[in-house]
């Protein structure tokens, strides 16, 4: 079904036939839907279902506006100390890595492990910052892959790994 752009325009009076189904409804329980059944009981929910109030109007779910959410994911993770990246994932990945360079090298220090992990994300983070700066300069909000490898080569990092 299309969605169409309504009108705008103040409050909608609800139709003489909805009011009529609604006192109905609310006349035969055994007959009405689960919703009108526990409509003054039923709060704004966050997963999009329609809401009523103490009257029993229906009043629709708090939406915010396209891109808030972003937004407010990115402010909670600049705030955010903690790492990002799953420990256990992270070190497994370290061990496997160093067992391909020195297959010698079997113990690690629970810091060391700690300072890598550190290390890494602060370096991934200026890494998505730069790309996306170049994203910018290209009028795109989309970052591609062309975007971290130029990073990657103005930030003087020619390594292939």
């Amino acid at each position: 079904m299309a969605r169409t752009k309504h009108a705008a325009s103040t409050k909608r009076k609800p139709k003489a036939s909805a009011a009529k189904k609604a006192t109905a409804t609310a006349a035969s329980p055994s007959k009405a839907s689960p919703q009108t059944r526990s409509a003054s009981s039923r709060r704004p929910s966050k997963t999009g279902g329609q809401a009523t109030s103490s009257q029993g109007t229906l009043r629709k779910p708090h939406r915010f506006k396209p891109g808030m959410r972003a937004l407010q994911e990115i402010r909670k993770y600049q705030k955010a100390t903690n790492r990002l990246i799953p420990a256990a994932s992270f070190i497994r990945e370290v061990r496997a890595i160093s067992y391909r360079f020195a297959p010698n090298i079997g113990r690690w220090q629970a810091e060391a492990l700690v300072v890598i992990q550190e290390a890494a994300e602060d370096f991934l983070i200026k890494l998505f910052g730069d790309a996306m700066l170049c994203a910018i300069h290209a009028k795109r909000v989309t970052l591609m892959k062309k975007d971290i490898e130029l990073a990657r080569r103005l930030g003087g990092m020619g390594q292939p790994w």
